[in-house]
């Protein structure tokens, strides 16, 4: 009943304009309902069809980017082509996407281009709120980081290993997010067709993607806020900063007198201590709990992806499997007519229909030099297109000082956010539930429908 309802709500408009929101790990579309509300009372139905990608609910995120992005561009390959029985034509397309949503976006327009989609369908809008564009990486020295990234990587199946750059992709051999931001994949070439890109990124308290990989930059300038000063963007303080300037180093401040500092550092230590404590007590508790949970969640979904590869999970999926190298595969296909112009034979079919010619064995996905990925010394940023140059560099990998490279050079509209007042800010960015704590989230998707939506 209900989804005779929406189908009967979608097509009684003719709006023309399909916007996609993508939900993060652990996710469920109910968390991305104060955006889809918000862009519904902004446009109206008769301006902006709106869909909240839903397979990949809950534990269905622990099966991957890949797996993740093929959902999505079915859900949305169904959903127009619904529309289009029913008479509506589907012309442009937006995609948002939040937190590990916004890996899956990335994906899945990669997809939608190969299979000529925006040759008809003008892709408009693309926005990701705290997305973990470099991965989750600890951008640290030290055994205490080496040991987080070993065990985060393993504790949440093939999406942990792609969010830690653990993971050897297909026959690439590399990590799916430094083929995600490949100059020559398909990936990158979907996201250049995007009239505007856009990112949202918190400043402090995100404990699930911090600032520098949601913000795609080597420095992080916000590590401690007593050494720096912000810039507000003026209609929308305290909570958007300024773009083109959001932050400076601090002027030198007067220090405070010494008593009065520790008695700050006293009330604030009595004041955390009963945190402490009961943490002492439910941190054991909760991580052997997850531990267990997430053993068991691994095997699934080891299962459903298996399911998913075979193509008997109740669809097929093996339409999305392409070449993800553009470029590649164009040098490929020339490689093998040169090779066949120049051998002074013909090549003949077989009698199975394959051609005899060795070209055919010649990979389609291998790297040529620009696809290489080399170390941090080769990139600098360019001081007059990065608002936080100046500040230290991050002892990031070098898969991940090239991402930023690539993503840099393709551009991103990118705005720091400050949440204040609360200890997590991730879910607080899309205001995930309706929290009082969460107010400020809103401001951010103000900003986001004043400025930067494009109908």
């Amino acid at each position: 009943m209900e989804e005779a309802e929406r189908i009967e709500g979608a097509t009684s408009s003719k709006a023309d304009h399909l916007c996609v929101l993508v939900h993060g790990l652990w996710g469920n579309p109910q968390h991305l309902e104060y955006l889809r509300s918000s862009l519904e009372a902004r446009h109206g139905q008769d301006k902006l069809r709106i869909i909240v990608a839903a397979r990949n609910s809950n534990m269905y995120t622990y099966d991957g980017t890949e797996v993740g992005g093929e959902r999505v561009a079915r859900e949305i390959e169904e959903e127009v082509e619904r529309l289009k029985e029913a008479g509506i034509h589907i012309k442009k397309l937006s995609m948002v996407g939040y937190s590990f949503g916004g890996l899956i976006a990335r994906y899945t327009i990669g997809l939608l281009y190969s299979r000529g989609w925006f040759e008809n369908i003008i892709p408009v809008n693309f926005t990701t709120f705290a997305t973990p564009h470099l991965g989750v990486k600890a951008p640290l020295d030290g055994y205490h980081t080496t040991a987080w990234n070993y065990v985060g990587s393993r504790t949440l199946s093939i999406s942990g290993q792609q969010l830690f750059l653990t993971d050897s992709f297909r026959e690439e051999g590399r990590p799916l997010l430094t083929i995600l931001a490949d100059p020559n994949s398909i990936f990158i070439k979907a996201l250049t067709c995007f009239k505007r890109r856009t990112l949202y990124a918190n400043i402090v308290n995100d404990r699930s993607v911090p600032f520098y990989t949601a913000y795609i930059s080597a420095q992080d300038p916000f590590v401690d806020m007593e050494a720096v000063d912000v810039k507000y963007l003026s209609g929308y303080t305290p909570v958007i900063l300024d773009p083109d300037q959001p932050v400076e180093k601090a002027r030198k401040r007067q220090p405070l007198p010494f008593l009065t500092r520790l008695s700050s550092r006293a009330s604030s230590l009595m004041t955390q201590l009963p945190l402490y404590a009961l943490l002492a007590i439910l941190v054991p508790i909760g991580s052997t709990v997850f531990l267990i949970n997430s053993g068991i969640q691994n095997f699934r979904s080891s299962r459903r992806i298996r399911l998913h590869e075979e193509g008997t999970a109740g669809m097929s999926f093996h339409d999305y499997r392409i070449p993800l190298m553009i470029e590649n595969a164009k040098m490929a296909v020339e490689n093998a007519i040169e090779d066949v112009n120049g051998s002074g034979r013909t090549d003949y079919r077989t009698e199975n229909g394959n051609s005899s010619s060795e070209s055919e064995s010649k990979s389609l996905h291998k790297s040529n030099s620009d696809g290489n990925f080399h170390g941090k010394e080769q990139l600098t940023s360019n001081s007059k297109t990065n608002p936080i140059n100046g500040f230290p560099s991050l002892a990031l990998s070098a898969e991940q000082f090239e991402i930023i490279k690539a993503l840099d050079t393709v551009g991103f509209r990118k705005y720091p956010v400050w949440i204040h007042n609360i200890r997590h800010s991730h879910a607080a960015i899309v205001v995930r539930s309706p929290k009082r704590s969460f107010e400020q989230g809103k401001c951010v998707a103000k900003h986001w429908l004043d400025r930067e939506f494009e109908i």
